[in-house]
């Protein structure tokens, strides 16, 4: 099984239960690098796929929680290439990886080593917010030698057309994002909102994960059957921040 065929196998496997399978979201290094790989553990052990951020000086699509982990970790030293080390040197967990990148630190790094390196690191794919789907050519023929997933995001304001061809094209699963604007504050679910996440699911050859603003298990309750999969970041962040249990606190979040 090529490793972007584990994420789409892990997210339907989860969703077959009746449940939406959840992508749980964690800076890299934050709040300590010397947390990352039990942070990593914990936060694996509670979700079916883990999205490892990759901390940027100017995240655009976070809110002010993930900015602030970022922030942090980019003072501590975190980089694309330390956690790729780090995942080199671990036990990794059965949960398949998905780095969220902004473009910037890939071009660095190049994008064919970048893919060699991180299928090694045992990364199944990438989530970059500000890459459009037109200019994504290079990149996701890179990472497809590899077999590493580029991951698409679509929006309520993505047109019919496009939202077509995005789809199409995603891999692993279309990420939608459930509101325009950053990451972070808690999304009210409005039943426009979870017509747009039938329209997505409906061109999508592959699962669709609704995310931004995930907070409660009420929410993931309203999205149950809407979608295959929720991605919860920031609230999760805050619960890594506090020094709580982030397994427990995904089982609650999944009514488990």
């Amino acid at each position: 099984m090529k490793p972007r065929e584990r994420i789409e196998a892990a997210v339907r496997a989860a969703a077959a239960s009746g449940e939406p399978a959840l992508v749980a979201f964690l800076t890299a290094g934050y709040p300590g690098m010397e947390r990352f790989r039990a942070d990593l553990a914990a936060v694996a052990a509670g979700a079916d796929v883990v999205e490892i951020g990759v901390p940027f000086t100017d995240p655009m699509a976070d809110g002010v929680t993930i900015q602030r982990s970022s922030q942090s970790a980019l003072r501590q030293g975190v980089s694309l290439r330390w956690i790729l080390a780090e995942l080199n040197a671990m036990q990794r967990p059965a949960a398949p990886l998905v780095l969220m990148s902004y473009l910037n630190p890939l071009l660095q790094y190049g994008y064919e080593r970048l893919a060699a390196d991180a299928a090694a690191a045992g990364v199944c794919g990438f989530i970059v917010p500000d890459l459009p789907f037109d200019e994504g050519d290079e990149l996701r023929a890179a990472l497809d030698q590899a077999g590493v997933a580029l991951v698409q995001m679509v929006t309520p304001v993505t047109t019919p057309e496009r939202l077509a061809r995005v789809c199409g094209a995603s891999q692993g699963f279309v990420y939608a994002v459930t509101m325009t604007g950053t990451t972070g504050k808690s999304v009210v679910v409005p039943d426009t909102v979870l017509d747009y996440l039938e329209a997505v699911r409906r061109v999508s050859p592959v699962p669709v994960c609704a995310g931004f603003g995930i907070r409660t298990r009420e929410q993931v309750e309203k999205l149950r059957g809407h979608v295959e999969g929720v991605v919860v970041g920031s609230a999760l962040v805050e619960v890594l921040e506090r020094g709580e249990d982030p397994t427990a606190w995904l089982r609650a979040l999944r009514g488990a």
